[in-house]
């Protein structure tokens, strides 16, 4: 039997008074009441209540299994309580797994935008290029880029577009030759990513789709070396607009191939159950929706 259930008429029964009137209130027959009741005393190996045809009183050991009863159930009742106002009002810590390259002004200001709407929730973003486990790892949601569905075993939303760009330095430029073509890009160095296959890439150019096959000169884990390696005059790198739209308008960077674009990736929100979305998680996945705008 439930005995959640059963704690619940036993409780009902000694405040009514009669299994009667508990019965009544929650629902059940009379001799369902009394089998809840029954199911307790078995569990515990004691009589709690003294019956006659007229009269119920609660045995010695009824009493005390009363008191510890009541405080069971008004415990419950508050967590219960507890837990429908943090899927009312977001709040509480929010654990997000993102790329790396979202260490950068922009997302900042979104991230401050959502504190300023939701000031309960304590964000707690962690970079990290590599594939997170968010249910083994306890995270609440991932960010992650890819130009199709990441993972399907998640619950994906698409937030927004995010475009890549194939940069150098005008220095590095200016050294090596700027390539007019995806064959003279293909002799040139390239600083490339471990975590994800980029040495081929299909640019749209004058002539169509073609695919331009980049030589390593440096690989790395991480976004923002890789960042700094180029700025540093190792290689060119394939970086997303978030990370080097500033450089690109100061001139610090170019576009290597200015005739050539890449495909844009598409930037997901994902997570383990839409069924338990804490208001926590709800929010913060509508805001950035918004505030980053249309796929």
């Amino acid at each position: 039997m439930d005995t959640l259930l059963s704690l619940r008429v036993f409780r009902e029964v000694v405040d009514s008074g009669s299994f009667v009137a508990a019965a009544g209130r929650l629902n059940l027959s009379t001799a369902m009441a009394s089998k809840h009741v029954a199911h307790l005393e078995r569990e515990v190996g004691a009589r709690l209540l003294n019956r006659t045809s007229r009269h119920l009183s609660l045995t010695e050991a009824g009493a005390t299994y009363l008191e510890q009863c009541r405080e069971a159930l008004d415990s419950l009742q508050a967590g219960q309580a507890a837990l429908g106002r943090a899927f009312e009002v977001p709040r509480g810590v929010l654990k997000v797994t993102a790329p790396v390259w979202c260490a950068n002004r922009r997302f900042a200001e979104v991230l401050a935008g959502y504190q300023r709407l939701h000031p309960e929730v304590v964000l707690d973003i962690r970079l990290e290029n590599r594939r997170v486990d968010l249910a083994e790892e306890g995270y609440d949601l991932a960010l992650r880029v890819s130009r199709a569905d990441p993972s399907p075993a998640l619950i994906v939303r698409p937030l927004c577009s995010v475009q890549f760009h194939l940069v150098a330095t005008p220095t590095f430029l200016k050294r090596e030759g700027r390539p007019k073509t995806l064959t003279d890009a293909a002799a040139l160095d390239a600083v490339l990513p471990t975590y994800v296959n980029l040495d081929a890439m299909t640019f749209a150019g004058p002539a169509g789709r073609e695919t331009l096959h980049l030589k390593a000169a440096m690989k790395s884990d991480d976004t923002t070396l890789s960042y700094h390696a180029v700025h540093a005059g190792i290689g060119m790198a394939y970086l997303p607009d978030w990370l080097v739209a500033d450089d690109l308008k100061r001139g610090d960077l170019k576009r290597v191939l200015p005739a050539f674009t890449a495909p844009a990736a598409t930037l997901y929100a994902a997570y383990t159950s839409r069924k338990y979305m804490t208001a926590k998680v709800r929010s913060f996945i509508d805001y950035l929706s918004t505030a980053l705008g249309p796929t």
